[in-house]
């Protein structure tokens, strides 16, 4: 995977970063792919240069910024700051936690129905027998 992401140079204690491509798997100042720009924390503002051109071409390619990299390139206007992935994940599963919700009160509901249905057809049948013994004439008990 290639990324875009900050490579430390400068003296101790005092860093400068150079945002540049490289493969994911190489060290952090090792070997890049290629140098877009640089950035000095420690400037009044900090200074970013980025070429955005570059960096655009790069990500249309599938190139991934890490995170720093991505709020530089933010910073200097080459990328759009994107949603809060949390926030939308988070509406995402209040979402199904409402279906769900709604699922679970349909299917009581319907439990309720068959349940009052069930006692109702339970108490005409009694309500039935009852009459049917009511109406039939007792035999006399046989000694």
């Amino acid at each position: 995977m290639i990324r875009i992401r900050l490579k430390r140079i400068g003296k101790k204690r005092h860093p400068f970063y150079r945002v540049v491509v490289a493969d994911k798997p190489d060290k952090r100042d090792g070997r890049f792919i290629e140098n877009l720009g640089s950035y000095d924390p420690h400037s009044d503002p900090p200074s970013i240069i980025v070429d955005g051109e570059k960096a655009k071409e790069w990500l249309k390619k599938g190139a991934q910024p890490s995170e720093s990299a991505e709020k530089l390139l933010v910073r200097a206007g080459v990328i759009e700051k994107k949603a809060p992935v949390v926030k939308a994940k988070l509406e995402v599963k209040r979402a199904e936690q409402a279906k769900a919700a709604e699922a679970r009160a349909k299917v009581r509901a319907e439990e309720a129905e068959k349940a009052a249905k069930a006692e109702a057809a339970a108490a005409a049948k009694a309500a039935a027998e009852a009459a049917k013994a009511a109406a039939e004439p007792e035999a006399p008990a046989e000694e």
